[in-house]
C-alpha cells in the first residue's frame, strides 16, 4: 500500500468514527418535563461546560450566594448588574453593584436570562437597554441569575418562547460555560474571548 492509500484509509476510518451522532448517547425528552427534571438536566449539563452552578434558593437570598461566591474564589466584591436587576439588595450583602453597562475595567458581571437550556446547559440572553449584552460579555467574571422556571428543554424551546416574546431583540447570545478557544496548538485555554468563570445561581422565584 502507497503513502497514498494509507494516509486515505485513515481519513476514511476517521469518517467512520465521527459520523454524526454516532459517538453521542441520545438525549430522552419523552419523560414528563417537570420542573425538578429539567433543572437536573440543566445543572448536568451546565457542570460538564464548566460553569458553577449553585441552588436553586428564594431570589432574596442570590445576593448573599454571590458574595459567598465571589469570597470563595477570592474575587473583588464590586461587580456591574444589568439595569434590570437594580432592585435587589446587593449591599445588605457586602456587595457594591453598579446597574450600567460594562466596560473593560470591570471584572465582575451580573445577569439574568430570558431561558436555560436544558439539553445544552446554554444560557440564552436577550440585549436591550435594561439588559446590555457587555455585562456577561467584558468581565473576567458573569454571574447569572435565573429562575427556574425559565428552564426550558431545548433549544428550538428557547426559540419558542423568543417568538412569543413581546419584541425581538438586537441581538441573542448564548452563553455556554466559561469563554474558550483552543486555537494555539490546539490546547484548550479558558477566557481568550470572554469571561474565565461563570456562576448561575438557580432561584425558585
Amino acid at each position: 500500500m502507497s503513502d497514498r492509500d494509507v494516509i486515505f484509509e485513515r481519513l476514511r476510518a476517521g469518517l467512520l468514527r465521527r459520523r454524526p451522532g454516532a459517538d453521542l448517547a441520545p438525549t430522552d425528552w419523552s419523560a414528563p418535563r417537570s420542573s425538578g427534571e429539567l433543572t437536573a438536566r440543566f445543572r448536568q449539563q451546565a457542570t460538564r461546560l464548566a460553569s458553577a452552578v449553585v441552588g436553586p434558593f428564594a431570589a432574596v437570598a442570590a445576593p448573599a450566594a454571590i458574595a459567598e461566591y465571589l469570597n470563595h474564589e477570592r474575587l473583588p466584591r464590586t461587580a456591574v448588574c444589568w439595569p434590570a436587576l437594580a432592585d435587589r439588595d446587593w449591599a445588605m450583602a457586602g456587595l457594591r453593584v453598579e446597574a450600567r453597562a460594562a466596560t473593560a475595567t470591570d471584572l465582575v458581571g451580573i445577569t439574568g436570562a430570558f431561558c436555560a437550556i436544558a439539553e445544552t446547559g446554554t444560557l440564552m440572553l436577550l440585549s436591550g437597554p435594561e439588559t446590555p449584552a457587555t455585562v456577561s460579555l467584558l468581565p473576567e467574571t458573569h454571574i447569572a441569575v435565573v429562575p427556574v422556571a425559565h428552564i426550558v428543554a431545548t433549544m428550538e424551546d428557547g426559540w419558542t418562547r423568543l417568538r412569543a416574546h413581546s419584541t425581538m431583540p438586537r441581538a441573542v447570545n448564548f452563553v455556554s460555560g466559561p469563554s474558550r478557544t483552543a486555537d494555539i496548538e490546539q490546547t484548550v485555554t479558558l477566557g481568550a474571548h470572554g469571561p474565565y468563570r461563570v456562576l448561575i445561581v438557580l432561584t425558585t422565584d
